[in-house]
């Protein structure tokens, strides 16, 4: 096989296409979105899901079938994926299951910078982490062998800087893909308390195992032996930070990260004067090695936040606690100048309403000029933040209380917020935008159930946001373009806001930039059927 140039995302997309992934699902998000879209483009079958709860039940019901199945999504998508992922842990699927969960340390496009480290403790799964493409390649493929040979979800961690640096990478021979059959098994499959508390033992049991086996073949360890002064026990990409900060130091990189190979930790702490764990995000593995009795050093509070560094690493090493210089200031994130939603805030602001706001580009209405989104949870939330200050605001304010939601978030999670609405419905009524610029533009220009495209843009059938709303039972649905019809709009909003009723209105004009790629994606399927 020929050496490939490629990035994280590139090599996970690879290694799917050469073990013959079935079926890859996931929901777009930043830095996990080019794993599906390069494994599509590989000729893999692929979808985007409405969201990672979805996809990860699809992907079950893949891997119950024998086949493989790949699950993408960045870290905060795991949160909307818990529930099925804690108790597909336990009855485990016949076929291969890999949750790719992609961190942000940094927060580079996230909300936050939680460490999914943590799910797999809580849910009691193994997790591989990769620290550059040839591993992302490598563990992939382990992933899907590990999953089949302990029946057991694997979770595949990543985290912004793996997923989109390049390296030199190998891939290995391809292999065919799984041959797909149902076979019976309720004990196994049907998670009621009696079935359960059996596959629970079994779960420690497995978990126990594993940890043994890679103690003893330390299949994912990596270890260099240099000065026994220092010692450094690294995880990820903080493995490559380590070796350019201190080239002198002992290195001990572990790639299986969950369950911990506790007992080569321990000789390995032992061997050393000074033993040193750095990792990204949370102390989980100092505190796993503090908890075992291992003698080993942690890092100071203030590298627990953002990204590593060769130059952070040094610092940590060092004990160096001076503050750390101030990030160069950038230019501030900006909605893009004629997008659709910049006539809708500044209608908003206009008109002094309280915005509960939601995860998208048109989040970026809190920044100035329009500076008009008050709060901004996760995704869906907005309207059933909303209706939580609807009901708890006196009149005058819970009037001016409005709802903005994009298209593929409301189709993601925002659904349930408008059947709240109806069945618990405020005493002043609650006005939801939906801000359908007909693509998932946020991370990338992806598809979804919205835009009557497929992840690799041919036709599909869409899902039409009126005719859902108005079925579940709001009042009003109106659709406008506010971009050309902003004065009929502001009219809009008032008369809402001063009802009783429950609104929804549908402020309809495309992303630009999603125009020009849906104009060549419509002219490339049409060559298609001219062709056929």
């Amino acid at each position: 096989m020929e050496k490939i140039f490629a990035s994280g995302n590139e090599a996970i997309a690879r290694a799917a296409h050469d073990c013959g992934v079935t079926r890859g699902v996931g929901y777009p998000g930043t830095p996990s979105s080019e794993i599906l879209e390069n494994f599509s483009l590989l000729g893999g079958s692929a979808e985007w899901a409405p969201n990672e709860k979805v996809a990860l039940e699809v992907g079950i019901g893949v891997a119950l079938a024998r086949g493989r199945a790949m699950v993408t999504m960045k870290h905060v998508g795991l949160n909307v994926a818990a529930d099925p992922l804690f108790t597909i842990a336990y009855s485990g699927p016949p076929g291969g299951l890999v949750i790719i969960s992609c961190d942000d340390p940094g927060m580079a496009s996230s909300q936050n910078e939680q460490d999914n480290r943590r799910y797999a403790a809580a849910a009691g799964v193994p997790m591989l982490e990769p620290a550059d493409s040839q591993d992302a390649y490598d563990f992939t493929r382990r992933a899907f062998e590990l999953s089949e040979e302990y029946r057991t979800p694997v979770l595949l961690r990543m985290t912004t800087r793996v997923c989109h640096s390049k390296c030199v990478m190998l891939p290995a021979e391809p292999e065919a893909a799984p041959v797909v059959s149902y076979t019976k098994d309720v004990k196994s499959n049907v998670m009621v308390p009696a079935f359960a508390r059996i596959a629970h033992r079994k779960l420690r049991a497995r978990l126990a195992d594993i940890a043994r086996v890679n103690d003893e073949k330390g299949e994912f360890i990596r270890e260099l032996r240099k000065s026994p002064e220092l010692g450094i026990i690294v995880n990820g990409i903080s493995a490559m930070h380590a070796r350019d900060a201190a080239p002198e130091a002992s290195i001990l990189q572990i790639g299986l990260t969950y369950p911990l190979p506790m007992e080569r930790i321990r000789k390995f702490a032992a061997s050393v004067k000074r033993c040193v764990v750095v990792e990204e995000g949370d102390p989980i593995v100092y505190e796993a090695c503090r908890a075992a009795g291992i003698p080993v050093e942690g890092k100071a509070e203030l590298f627990r936040f953002g990204e590593l560094n060769v130059s952070r690493i040094r610092k940590l090493l060092a004990n160096d606690l001076a503050p750390e210089p101030a990030t160069p200031a950038g230019k501030p994130p900006a909605l893009c100048i004629g997008c659709p939603h910049r006539k809708t805030y500044e209608t908003l602001r206009d008109l002094n309403c309280i915005v509960s706001g939601d995860i998208g580009c048109y989040t970026l209405g809190v920044m100035p000029p329009f500076s008009a989104v008050d709060c901004c949870v996760c995704m869906g939330a907005s309207v059933t933040v909303g209706l939580g200050l609807r009901h708890a605001l006196p009149e005058g304010e819970a009037r001016r209380v409005v709802s903005v939601i994009g298209d593929s978030t409301f189709l993601h999670t925002g659904i349930n917020g408008i059947v709240e609405m109806v069945y618990n419905r405020p005493a002043t009524g609650h006005l939801v935008l939906i801000l359908d610029n007909s693509i998932t533009a946020m991370t990338g220009l992806q598809e979804n159930p919205g835009t009557g495209r497929k992840l690799d843009h041919t036709p599909a059938p869409k899902v039409v946001i009126e005719d859902v709303v108005k079925a579940i039972g709001v009042d009003h649905v109106d659709i406008i373009d506010t971009t050309a019809e902003q004065e009929k709009f502001a009219a809009l909003v008032k008369t809402r806001l001063a009802s009783n009723d429950l609104s929804v209105i549908i402020c309809r004009r495309p992303c630009i930039l999603g125009m020009v790629k849906a104009k060549q994606y419509d002219l490339a399927n049409a060559a298609k059927q001219e062709v056929k």
